[in-house]
């Protein structure tokens, strides 16, 4: 049988392998077997030209439609490329979710970057990650030159106003799902890592930046008890199969080689990666530190150093940036007006950097911050991925991803809570909401659609001055 022969780019071939463990979006013959598949070489697997065609098909807008901050993102991600597309199946999204949850910098980019990277190994998760990123990064970085003449963050156009409760209710319909999934166990560290996120963010005597250190703990957390579990004479998790049934090496099957072949990384690519990141955080402390004079290096070293640091999303960035930047680089309201414009926009909320790197050194100065806040991120994702493609087959490790799963699921979750309540503010955001949860849950609506139906709904009850009424 051919490649050709092989490759199949109809839906509904693509639907009977919904069940294999396959990162492709060009799938084989379901009918052949493991077994089959191993006795074919590299040679028949898709060129690298052919695959990183198919990354740029399936992410190229996403960053213009991902409204919302990381939860909501999870949710469009989870519609986008595990139903809509198939791109991979939700286990693996899962894991690769949890992976970047238990990593500093920014989740959504890292989520976007592996889930890319199964497919187009480095060149597929780098040319994602750019087209995620660059939508946001080229209005708030003409928005640090041009703010006043742009758009007013206190006054935003009316296409934008049903966008937030409809990215809203892709978070829920994501977060329904997978809790669906948790045993007993991963339900009991869902609701307490929920229940722990919420009181964090809404709490006067817990610092708003206590995220940062809260929610690793809160991840590591939950796979040190599910590892734990699996040594009890009578785990209370279901796991498919205990540490005690490992028997040496893991054999790999020729779904798993096709993987790795994909990512193109070993293990020593890996090291080389998380090198480079510790490098780049040293090597820059210590220039800013001597008394090394230089203005790009200032920027570069603050956003590095913060992207290092950060866990939990966007939003604990806030108080760390404003106490580097301000009054140094802008006044106060500056700072809050590029805030309030970072929110309104699509993609990752990292893109705030670029803001104010460019309101304190112009275009110049947007690149270098950009580069440096979101550097961390995409350098230590790179760094994991050929441990994790390595390991995830281990008892062990499946049950320490169980565990960070059962978690970061929980965060979801307490992002559905607080995230309502910003976005849906009057009687127009609750029908929006609920229009567009049906729509997403019931009808088969992608992510792209729903977000487009939020945007018209919204836009319609503003322009006849309708559901203006605080809900």
């Amino acid at each position: 049988m051919t490649t050709q022969q092989r490759i199949n780019w109809n839906k509904s071939t693509t639907m009977k392998v919904a069940d294999e463990e396959t990162p492709l979006v060009k799938v084989e013959n379901p009918n052949i077997t493991d077994d089959d598949d191993a006795s074919h070489d590299s040679r028949d697997f898709e060129p690298l030209i052919d695959r990183v065609k198919d990354v740029f098909r399936v992410y190229w807008f996403l960053g213009f439609i991902a409204f919302g901050g990381p939860p909501a993102h999870v949710g469009i991600f989870q519609d986008h490329l595990v139903r809509y597309h198939q791109w991979l199946k939700e286990d693996l999204f899962l894991e690769l979710f949890a992976l970047a949850q238990g990593l500093p910098g920014p989740s959504s980019s890292q989520l976007i970057i592996s889930t890319a990277a199964t497919h187009g190994g480095v060149l597929g998760g780098s040319i994602a990650f750019l087209m995620w990123n660059l939508p946001g990064f080229v209005v708030l970085t003409t928005a640090s030159l041009f703010l006043y003449d742009f758009i007013d963050p206190n006054n935003p156009p009316i296409w934008l106003l049903g966008i937030p409760p409809a990215a809203v209710a892709l978070i829920f319909k994501a977060f329904y799902g997978f809790a669906l999934k948790l045993d007993s166990l991963g339900v009991a560290l869902a609701m307490g890592t929920c229940a722990v996120s919420v009181l964090i963010n809404h709490d006067e005597n817990i610092p708003s930046n206590s995220s940062q250190f809260v929610y690793p703990v809160l991840l590591f957390g939950g796979g040190l008890l599910t590892f734990l579990d699996t040594y009890r004479s009578k785990p209370i998790g279901t796991y498919s199969k205990l540490p005690g049934q490992d028997d040496g090496p893991v054999v790999q099957t020729a779904l798993d080689r096709k993987l790795g072949y994909k990512i193109g990384m070993e293990i020593h690519h890996g090291i080389f990666m998380f090198l480079l990141w510790l490098v780049l955080l040293v090597g820059s402390i210590a220039l800013v530190n001597s008394g090394y004079d230089y203005q790009y290096l200032e920027i570069f070293e603050i956003f590095y150093r913060t992207g290092s640091l950060v866990f939990g999303g966007g939003v604990v960035i806030v108080p760390m940036l404003q106490n580097e930047v301000v009054p140094k680089w802008m006044t106060e309201d500056q700072f809050f007006q590029g805030l309030g414009l970072a929110q309104s926009m699509p993609g990752p909320f990292f893109n705030f950097a670029s803001f104010l790197g460019g309101t304190y050194a112009g275009l110049p100065g947007a690149i270098v911050a950009n580069l440096g806040l979101m550097g961390p991120g995409f350098i230590l994702i790179f760094a994991m991925l050929p441990f994790w493609s390595k390991a995830r087959h281990y008892a062990w490790f499946q049950a320490i991803i169980k565990g960070l799963n059962a978690s970061a699921i929980g965060l979801i979750g307490g992002g559905c809570v607080f995230l309502y309540a910003k976005s849906v503010r009057d009687s127009a955001d609750a029908i929006v909401f609920v229009l567009c949860g049906g729509l997403a849950s019931f009808y088969e609506f992608g992510a792209p659609q729903t977000i487009a139906m939020g945007a018209l709904i919204g836009a319609g009850f503003a322009a006849s001055n309708l559901g203006q009424l605080p809900y």
